[in-house]
């Protein structure tokens, strides 16, 4: 329990700093994406929505928007998919990139977020919650999470909750790691590529991806 403690501190202090890296560097990109989400279309820079972190407590998560205005209303389960026509022209590319969950770094220096964790799902999800499923919000939701980089939206919600879960029971410094590195290999080759390349030992049924019948595990 100490070890995990101390574990936790090292996480902390990492993203603090590595936030910080991450604000100051892309603070170029940040005014560059602004001004092409407002040329190409009408609304806001940035989408703002109420999401459950640690312990069910409620905080604004921060992105650039990449959906035409109204299009925030979406079904639990379904996901925005890249061919989706809600989605702006320069939204694809900020999707496809990650750069729309930049801003989120906001989120990690208030400590709302961390660089790693269960994503933060919308507050209609927590009444389906079990008290299994429940246990995802034990740890602050992250920028990328095991479930982000083992297929995402190409898995089953039950599956990815399974990996969040996961994720909050076997915490350790080192899956930290791999999953940011996996991270990476997502922005440049895409969450299709890793759907049935887990980071860890865990039995999922993984879907069709791109026409092609992936088999379960």
């Amino acid at each position: 329990m100490k070890e995990k403690k101390v574990q936790k501190l090292i996480k902390r202090v990492f993203d603090i700093v590595a936030s910080l890296l991450v604000l100051v560097s892309f603070l170029p990109v940040w005014v560059i994406v602004a001004l092409f989400i407002k040329i190409t279309s009408t609304g806001p820079i940035f989408f703002l929505q109420d999401r459950p972190g640690l312990n069910k407590k409620i905080f604004k998560v921060y992105k650039f928007r990449t959906m035409k205005p109204g299009s925030e209303k979406m079904v639990k389960g379904h996901e925005v998919m890249k061919d989706d026509n809600r989605i702006t022209t320069i939204g694809k590319f900020l999707r496809r990139s990650k750069l729309d969950e930049i801003p989120q770094v906001l989120n990690v220096l208030k400590g709302e977020m961390s660089l790693v964790g269960p994503r933060p799902e919308r507050v209609e999800s927590l009444s389906d919650y079990t008290n299994e499923m429940s246990k995802r919000l034990y740890m602050n939701p992250g920028m990328s999470g095991l479930a982000q980089v083992s297929g995402n939206i190409y898995l089953s919600l039950e599956d990815r909750y399974k990996l969040d879960v996961y994720y909050v029971e076997q915490y350790s410094l080192w899956l930290d790691l791999r999953i940011i590195i996996r991270t990476i290999g997502v922005v440049l080759f895409g969450e299709e590529k890793y759907v049935d390349k887990c980071l860890v030992e865990i039995n999922l049924g993984f879907t069709e991806v791109a026409g092609t019948k992936e088999e379960n595990a």
